[in-house]
């Protein structure tokens, strides 16, 4: 119930919130969870730090500031996608994997598109909302948490390289 209450949070705050004010401390470590592959396969979160600066939105077929925050995902993978790996972790509130998979393809997202079926991320991320962003170092910190469709994605990168 906590996670429902969350994610539909988003309805009650404003559509633009500055970085931080929700979720991970900046500075902490990434937490571990497991999510699924589309095709249903245990993908561990913790698996993606250490190589690279890795980029996490967990976002939503049916969220506004998700679809509005697609351009600056596409940019910032188009600028940094050699350096950094992007993951869209899809919650599971009214969705399915079937529902992610389609949408991804018609929408070309430019992530590894995961799907939080348990709320295992979620509850680990501590995800305020749908279009959370989690920005992590390659030594496994936080360096950046938001929430929007607004953000300045590549600033957030910077941080992390």
């Amino acid at each position: 119930m906590r996670r429902l209450a969350a994610l539909l949070s988003f309805v009650l705050l404003p559509l633009t919130l500055p970085a931080q004010d929700l979720g991970l401390s900046v500075g902490s470590r990434a937490p571990s969870a497991v999510v699924q592959s589309l095709d249903g396969k245990p993908v561990e979160l913790a698996s993606y730090v250490g190589s690279t600066p890795v980029v996490i939105e967990f976002w939503a077929t049916w969220c506004p500031n998700c679809k509005e925050l697609e351009p600056a995902m596409a940019a910032a993978q188009k600028k940094y996608g050699a350096r950094v790996k992007f993951l869209g972790v899809a919650v599971s509130v009214n969705q399915s994997p079937e529902l992610v998979k389609r949408y991804a393809a018609k929408h070309a997202l430019p992530l590894e598109v995961l799907f939080d079926r348990t709320g295992a991320a979620t509850d680990a991320y501590e995800v305020p909302a749908t279009s959370y962003v989690v920005v992590i170092d390659r030594k496994g910190t936080v360096v950046y948490t938001g929430q929007g469709g607004d953000q300045n994605i590549d600033a957030a990168i910077r941080k992390a390289l």
